[in-house]
């Protein structure tokens, strides 16, 4: 007999268990192999749909395919606990291969969950609870079939393989490091699995060919060709910022035939950081054989600036991938059916392309997040080249799971990471740093760094601080001699009322507002508008949040920044004179009085450093920007936050970090209460850990708004697309999307301003509460008119 794994939709075609084990297994080795646990991934595939072989499983998906209204619920025949459960039983013969039981047996049985925990806040063990589960009729049945199909001889060659593997991953991590090494090792595989599983699903299901790796190589090879063509042609200029931009360059070049490591790159603001750290990336992918280029950036605004930089200079729209945020809702699978459930959960994109841009709460996600939306990504960070571009943009309660992920993937996972900014953060000051810091890819850095001076910083902070109509004041004072001024303030509320203050004055200048309540087109659309008006030397102001400082290639006469971390007035500066337009430009910093900083403590703690070094130094700014006080900055930074390092939890007392290392709370709890040791090697709240992880605290839900082809987007995500179209309106609604804190949902709910779409999976912003001034308005009294281009 045949069992079943699924059922076509557009044919009933079915795919047998035998074909679906064997075809994951391969898939899920090869994405092992990249870091030498091709045989430890395969065995996870070929028993994670284990428990499918049997009748109850072949009674349950015809059901659900051919009559689901009087289907059984998703999820009520357990197929995910019997491939755990073998393999545990069967491994645990040998008590010296417990550490593989305990790792093989949680990915399988958590493939449609978060892995499980191996000690949970509740001072018990999910893992085990789930092993010893016995409501399992079917399960003697299973195992029959499972050696009538002679699966089990395999499961023994692949044991002994798996043995070896993890043997030398032990004896190369440091006795510190083994925990947390076997944590991130645990999710490293879960992640071939995960992927595996539905690359295959989606494969049957769109009658696609067996997947096959990728070889990018020649690709990369016609890209660093057109790259140089490029550079050559822009280096017709002779001035003496493009000789060094060429210089730094070519140094970037060169530095790519060194191994792969953690690197630093720390070209000034305007040093053409993007162009180069393309160029080492891409000759350092030709050299050492790397299967892809990915670009963490701190925000989507600066996503799609480089992103299109790079697209228009490789001249390639297909390979080039920009991945914003995540639009699917998490939702809980057992209330829908297993037809409604599979064309979002293949259509999500698993970075499996050759040059990728995201963001930096999309890695961490990927790494950290619960579920197994994010994590099907993680093995493509493996033998790739990752570029943080400002780096020091780390969210402080994350500093060190960042630490410890860059760790694993350079100790690992042969992946060659390189920090990019001009603010070089700390990060090998903290307690969980990084081990160790390769080299800087620039000679001579601080003689460059002066090189690029454009700037002057001038003190204007009061003792009383300023208001929002004396900064107006100020702001129509300088533009008497002055064709553009940008402002970067705090807070999305002190940036609004600015706005409307300045809007009711009678300036001969177009004023604009830039915040992340716009999606990213509306932003970019703005942006883009300003920088036409820039380049005609049309008189314009722009207000913004930070969102503008850290990398949008954009030049302003003068810049006012309210008062922050000093990396933030550095990255502020470098919208000033950007191109060196005049001898030096003027960057005014001031205090805002009226910006609520209460929720924002990083903004709060990094203003208070800032003020009291402007303070020490009496108005003398000229050493303010330079490497050695930005590194002294970020050293009394972390010293301050050194209790926020480590992802804190309130709600269970506890900080992540020891959550997925040693667990010492949890399990000196557990044995005071039981008086003995936990039978597992493996004790952390891994599973805990990971629903409990939220790089942007609030904003946790992603809104579709009705601006521009984001009407279409709605439109279309309101029929039944197919997998493919999905996939393409899912990428393209990114750039027509926002994030809203959970208040905000809940008002906008009340007040009818959201629409569900997709059984729950979208959620759909209403006309009246998107403006085309501010972009998210929960009052619902928004105004759209037509933005002139």
């Amino acid at each position: 007999m045949s069992f079943t794994a699924h059922i076509r939709n557009d044919d009933q075609c079915i795919q047998t268990i035998e074909d679906h084990l064997q075809a994951v297994k391969e898939l899920a080795g090869l994405f092992g192999s990249k870091i030498g646990f091709s045989s430890t991934a395969a065995l996870t595939g070929l028993l994670h749909d284990m428990g499918k072989l049997c009748n109850e499983f072949n009674d349950y998906i015809y059901l659900a395919v051919h009559d689901p209204e009087n289907a059984p619920p998703r999820g009520s025949v357990d197929h995910a606990t019997a491939g755990a459960k073998f393999i545990y039983e069967t491994v645990q013969k040998d008590k010296g291969n417990q550490l593989l039981a305990e790792i093989v047996s949680n990915v399988v049985m958590s493939h449609h969950s978060s892995l499980h925990d191996f000690l949970s806040p509740k001072l018990e063990s999910p893992v085990l609870k789930r092993l010893a589960k016995d409501d399992l009729p079917q399960y003697p049945r299973v195992c029959n079939e499972f050696e009538r199909l002679q699966f089990h001889i395999q499961t023994e060659e692949l044991v002994k393989h798996s043995l070896e593997e993890l043997r030398p991953f032990l004896q190369d991590s440091a006795p510190e490091k083994i925990l947390i090494s076997l944590t991130l090792l645990t999710k490293y595989l879960f992640s071939c699995l995960i992927d595996a599983d539905r690359i295959n699903t989606r494969n049957f299901e769109l009658k696609e060919p067996h997947y096959k790796k990728p070889d990018h190589s020649l690709l990369f090879k016609h890209y660093h060709s057109t790259l140089l063509n490029y550079l050559q042609g822009k280096g017709t200029s002779k001035s003496k910022i493009n000789h060094l931009r060429a210089k730094m360059s070519m140094q970037c070049e060169e530095a790519a035939y060194m191994p792969s490591g953690i690197y630093t790159l720390s070209i000034p603001t305007g040093g053409g950081k993007t162009l180069s750290s393309l160029r080492y990336a891409l000759k350092h992918a030709i050299e050492h054989n790397k299967d892809r280029i990915i670009y963490i950036i701190p925000y989507t605004t600066i996503i799609e600036q480089n992103a299109e930089e790079v697209r228009n200079i490789l001249n390639d729209d297909e390979h080039i991938l920009e991945h914003h945020s995540n639009v699917i809702e998490d939702i809980n699978e057992e209330k829908i059916n297993y037809m409604q459930e599979k064309a979002p959960k293949l259509a999500k994109d698993n970075w499996d392309s050759p040059i990728i841009f995201t963001t930096m709460v999309r890695f961490l996600d990927t790494f950290f997040s619960g579920g197994t939306r994010d994590i099907r990504r993680l093995h493509n960070l493996a033998n790739s080249i990752i570029i943080f571009d400002e780096v020091q943009s780390v969210p402080i309660e994350c500093v060190s799971l960042f630490n410890e992920s860059l760790n694993f993937l350079k100790k690992h996972c042969h992946t060659a990471i390189l920090l990019c900014t001009a603010t070089q953060p700390a990060l090998d000051f903290v307690e969980r740093k990084l081990d160790c810091i390769d080299g800087e890819l620039i000679k001579n850095i601080k003689d460059v760094t002066l090189a690029f001076k454009r700037v002057d910083l001038i003190d204007k902070t009061t003792k009383k601080g300023w208001d929002t109509e004396g900064l107006a004041d100020f702001i129509e004072e300088k533009m008497e001699h002055e064709e553009s001024i940008l402002c970067i303030l705090n807070t999305k509320k002190v940036v609004r009322l600015l706005f409307d203050s300045l809007s009711e004055r009678n300036l001969d200048a177009d004023i604009y507002h830039l915040s992340t309540t716009m999606c990213a087109a509306h932003r970019k659309e703005i942006l883009e508008k300003v920088k036409r008006k820039l380049d005609a030397k049309e008189r314009v102001i722009c207000l913004s949040t930070q969102l503008i400082e850290a990398g949008v290639d954009i030049s302003f006469g003068s810049v006012i920044r309210s008062l922050s971390g000093l990396d933030s007035i550095a990255q502020a500066a470098g919208r000033c004179n950007r191109h060196k337009e005049k001898e030096v430009g003027n960057v005014y910093i001031i205090n805002h009085r009226e910006e609520n900083l209460d929720n924002l403590k990083t903004i709060k703690v990094g203003k208070k450093i800032t003020y009291k070094m402007l303070f020490d130094r009496k108005g003398d700014l000229s050493d303010v920007l330079s490497s050695q006080t930005i590194e002294h900055y970020f050293q009394l930074f972390y010293n301050e936050l050194e209790d926020e390092l480590d992802y804190y939890i309130p709600s269970l007392k506890n900080n992540m970090m020891s959550m997925l290392d040693r667990n010492k709370q949890y399990y000196q709890e557990y044995f005071h209460k039981t008086g003995k040791s936990l039978p597992l090697i493996q004790k952390s709240a891994i599973g805990t850990a990971a629903n409990h992880f939220q790089v942007i605290q609030s904003a946790a839900h992603t809104v579709i708004v009705p601006y521009g082809e984001g009407n279409e987007i709605i439109a279309d995500l309101n029929e039944n697309l197919s997998i493919e179209k999905l996939s393409t309106t899912l990428k393209k609604a990114q750039q027509y999307s926002i994030g809203v804190y959970e208040h905000e949902l809940n008002k906008l709910s009340i007040s009818h301003g959201i629409e569900y779409l997709h059984d729950g999976r979208f959620i759909e912003l209403k006309e009246k509460f998107y403006d085309e001034r501010y972009g998210l308005n929960v009052e619902g009294d928004a105004e759209m008119r037509f933005l002139d281009l």
